[in-house]
């Protein structure tokens, strides 16, 4: 086989990944026209059609789906022999891609980032952050940052910081003449704020003398993004909840008060997971390790 089909065969792999040529483009760096005829190539090259083109979508045949099947794992040999070729520099470097929430940016990475980029140059850093959770392999990601509670049995974990409280909170504004809940059935008669996490809306979690519950509350807005949601709470729209870490300045300052603080709960903290022990990028490694030194201060 020719050489030249190397990257075309990767570039619909990626196609076919994201079933959109707008978003495989973005990630590879080339316009959508470019890579869509860089696929009509490789189809006219191979004498089959691997993909179904539609104005809505883009899909992967039958027999382009056997293909892709057959071709991966040559895909990924070729990626690991490039990762290879990174950690025999003096300098770890390379493309480090990351799966996170936005909470997750927020809090462990964002605090951090200027300092390692400075410190390790020659890699870059991507951060796709979605709350949905995604399966890292199949998505090309190096890894991925969630709450413990969130990630499945069969990766492996490594603990960034410690555990965490969920606050609940309203600015001065939006308890202007209102009656503050005293306990959380209370919430039923204010305005909350809802989070949409993957799927679903998020319910609202609390713990008091080893009593836990969860409840739906009322609100007017709902959000997948948490600097929305804490935007919101500070312009006296709402009642939300949030990390501690997120608003332990705006309560510090008087912008925001804590609501209902005997009924926080805690949560085990954020971990940076991975398919596996083998094979760990250099790249990776350094970033781990940076981010447990950092964030054990």
């Amino acid at each position: 086989m020719s050489a030249d089909l190397l990257a075309p065969i990767a570039a619909f792999a990626r196609v076919a990944h994201h079933a959109s040529f707008t978003r495989a483009a973005a990630e590879l760096g080339v316009s959508p026209s470019a890579l869509s005829q860089t696929l009509r190539k490789l189809e006219r090259g191979l004498g089959v059609r691997l993909l179904d083109r539609s104005t809505r979508r883009v899909g992967v045949t039958e027999i382009g789906q056997r293909f892709l099947a057959q071709a991966r794992p040559g895909l990924d040999a070729l990626a690991l022999a490039i990762d290879g070729l990174d950690e025999s520099r003096d300098r770890p470097a390379g493309l480090l891609r990351l799966n996170l929430s936005r909470t997750a940016a927020d809090i462990v990475v964002l605090p951090h980032l200027a300092d390692f980029l400075a410190a390790f140059p020659e890699i870059t850093l991507e951060l796709h952050c979605d709350n949905a959770l995604l399966d890292i392999v199949d998505g090309g990601f190096d890894a991925g940052i969630r709450l413990g509670e969130n990630l499945a049995q069969d990766v492996v974990a490594v603990p960034l910081g410690g555990r965490h409280r969920i606050a609940t909170v309203a600015s001065p504004r939006y308890l202007a003449g209102r009656t503050p809940p005293r306990v959380p059935q209370d919430l039923a008669g204010h305005r909350c704020l809802n989070a949409r996490l993957g799927g679903g809306i998020y319910r609202w979690e609390f713990s008091h003398r080893g009593r836990d519950i969860e409840i739906d509350v009322p609100g007017p807005l709902v959000s997948n993004d948490g600097d929305t949601l804490l935007a919101a709470v500070r312009a006296g729209v709402g009642i939300a909840c949030a990390f501690e870490v997120q608003v332990h300045d705006d309560i510090a300052a008087g912008r925001l008060v804590p609501l209902l603080k005997p009924w926080w709960p805690t949560f085990p903290g954020f971990y940076l997971y991975h398919p596996s022990r083998a094979h760990m990028p250099r790249k990776l490694r350094v970033f781990i390790d940076f981010l447990q030194a950092r964030m054990a201060r």
